[in-house]
């Protein structure tokens, strides 16, 4: 396309997506630099800079992405889906793979984080469920189509769960239920489908509570649940959500430490730079710029900065809902809803954690938590939309 078209295009991107995503961003960077202000670490204290970097290279990357005809990823979206579970794979092979506090997370070379392959894995999946259920002819109300959807997306849920990263992997399920339901799924289907994650996350649960009071000792309960790919930490980490008084000072502690520095920032928050949680370092300084950021924001703006927060990522969602609407095809409507159902997911589950009301999943919010990977996957997710929007009256 000539220069004159891509100008043309970009004159129609969605202004309200654009604004809360820059007022996201400052309130991002204003609080990485915030997180490492008391941090004796120069490298800590310089986050936001590298943030900086990620957020100016993930703006050309959505300018691209909503440049560029969505339809030419929907085209590949078998491809993108096979590399991501490639990459997937190698994660775990030595030497390629990198262990990161005994997870199985990063590509490296020379020892060095390059890429976070379950990011890429959420958007190619969202890109080939968009073309599954999307394609014209397609009838959404066959068994065979909907299990074909279900083991797409258990198969790399199964890979990220054994890394493990649980909190990546239970964004997956609420993607295809989004994807599903805007595409025709009947009701019944998707209750069943409902029925059995909420059975599956009950007999984890169980699992892990069980055990421990009908006699079982530590390390026979340990083996049980690596069995089925918990590890230890994710154990604890489960086990101090369902007895809030277990382990304070261990695997309790950031749970704990979050709520104090939520509860006391009150109304309008201690003050910018102020937050005695994040200075003295309660708030581990290991967590505060990235996955509790938002405790972070609590203590510091209070109340009032949460509320703010919150309606940016309506605006936000608003925007992507309204990208879906717009569509001329049903693939881009469907790319929309599974985009916008991962930043709900996302938001949903972050905040939650943050207040004590799930586990700690270390999964991060987006536009605001530090991280290069994500931030450029968050950037390309919101391109794909704006690609969708912006051509809504074109095609």
């Amino acid at each position: 396309m000539s220069i004159f078209i891509h100008l043309r295009l970009m004159r129609r991107l969605d202004w309200s997506l654009v604004i809360a995503t820059l007022g996201l961003l400052i309130i991002g960077i204003a609080f990485i630099f915030s997180a490492g202000y008391g941090n004796p670490s120069p490298a800590a204290q310089q986050l936001y800079l590298r943030q900086l970097c990620w957020v100016g290279l993930g703006l050309l990357f959505f300018l691209w992405f909503a440049i560029v005809d969505y339809h030419r990823w929907l085209r590949l979206a078998w491809w993108l889906y096979a590399l991501g579970v490639i990459l997937l794979v190698l994660v775990f092979v030595p030497h390629i793979g990198l262990k990161v506090y005994g997870a199985w997370r990063w590509l490296q070379i020379g020892g060095f984080r390059i890429l976070q392959p379950a990011e890429l894995m959420k958007l190619a999946l969202i890109v080939l469920l968009a073309r599954l259920f999307g394609l014209p002819g397609r009838n959404v109300r066959r068994r065979r189509l909907v299990l074909s959807g279900l083991a797409l997306t258990l198969l790399p849920m199964a890979l990220v769960i054994k890394q493990p990263d649980l909190g990546t992997a239970l964004v997956f399920v609420p993607v295809l239920a989004g994807i599903m339901w805007a595409a025709g799924v009947p009701g019944k289907r998707l209750a069943i489908l409902a029925v059995l994650a909420l059975v599956m996350a009950g007999g984890i649960l169980a699992l892990v509570a069980l055990p421990p009071k009908l006699g079982m000792n530590e390390s026979d309960h340990e083996r049980l649940l690596r069995r089925i790919g918990f590890s230890p930490y994710q154990r604890e980490r489960l086990m101090v959500f369902l007895d809030t008084k277990r382990d304070p000072l261990g695997a309790g502690w950031n749970k704990a430490q979050s709520r104090i520095a939520v509860g006391s920032g009150r109304l309008t928050g201690k003050g910018y730079l102020q937050g005695t949680q994040n200075l003295l370092g309660f708030l581990p300084r290991t967590v505060a710029p990235n996955d509790f950021i938002f405790a972070v924001i609590a203590e510091e703006k209070g109340f009032v900065g949460c509320v703010v927060t919150l309606v940016l990522y309506g605006v936000l969602l608003l925007a992507l809902l309204r990208a879906a609407e717009e569509a001329t095809d049903r693939m881009g409507c469907l790319l929309c809803i599974g985009v916008a159902a991962m930043f709900f997911c996302h938001v949903f589950i972050n905040i939650a954690m943050t207040i004590g009301l799930l586990p700690i999943t270390g999964i991060p919010l987006p536009l605001i938590s530090y991280g290069g990977t994500f931030m450029l996957g968050t950037f390309v997710a919101l391109g794909l939309a704006q690609s969708v929007y912006i051509r809504g009256e074109w095609r």
